[in-house]
């Protein structure tokens, strides 16, 4: 009766030894869990060599791609070494087929015997043919008499004085040029014009 009235709950020391334990650190699990496995010797090794499995057959990947991109190089290049080769002989041939019948007209020209008219006439058709076979392969003769001497394109033999052609002006060919689209393949031979010397055009101080 005097416990129950001094306003205390009775004692239950069960309970409390309940209340009063310590809740169990999910770290500290029991042997065995999955941090310990990966923690030990062993599963580190076993990692380092999954991980080396995977380095060496990304390596040999990448090795059978560079072994496939050379070899598909070489094949391209060979390729156009090929091309590059037939399209330089199909250019020589179709020149050579060209050439040919003027050398069936050149042939006929000097079986002529002693006609001069019938050797004329075989030379001119030679010349025709052989301009006609320049053309058609894109080279161009150029004659430059009468026009202002370049030096890009001309090679002047002599400079003189020639009465009705200003100074620089071509007056005469000796030997025509040829180019070939853009580029020079032979220049002109040619004569060009000069002013009076000096000392002709120029009296000295004191002279009438």
């Amino acid at each position: 009766m005097s416990g129950g009235g001094n306003g205390h709950p009775p004692d239950d020391g069960g309970e409390s030894e309940e209340k009063g334990l310590a809740p169990v650190d999910e770290k500290t699990e029991a042997p065995g869990g999955a941090d310990e496995n990966t923690s030990t010797p062993e599963a580190q090794d076993a990692v380092l060599r999954q991980q080396l499995k995977a380095l060496q057959e990304e390596r040999d990947d990448l090795k059978d791609q560079l072994l496939r991109r050379r070899a598909d190089f070489d094949n391209f290049r060979k390729r156009a070494d090929r091309d590059r080769q037939q399209a330089s002989f199909e250019a020589t041939a179709a020149v050579l087929r060209d050439i040919i019948p003027a050398l069936d007209n050149l042939e006929r020209a000097l079986g002529a015997g002693g006609d001069e008219a019938a050797l004329r006439t075989g030379v001119e058709l030679i010349h025709r043919e052989l301009l006609s076979l320049l053309d058609r392969h894109g080279a161009t003769s150029h004659d430059p008499t009468g026009q202002a001497f370049e030096p890009e394109r001309h090679q002047a033999l002599l400079h003189e004085e020639v009465p009705g052609f200003a100074e620089g002006t071509v007056v005469e060919t000796f030997r025509k040029g040829y180019s070939f689209k853009d580029r020079l393949l032979r220049p002109a031979l040619v004569k060009v014009a000069k002013g009076p010397d000096e000392q002709e055009t120029t009296e000295p101080d004191g002279v009438h």
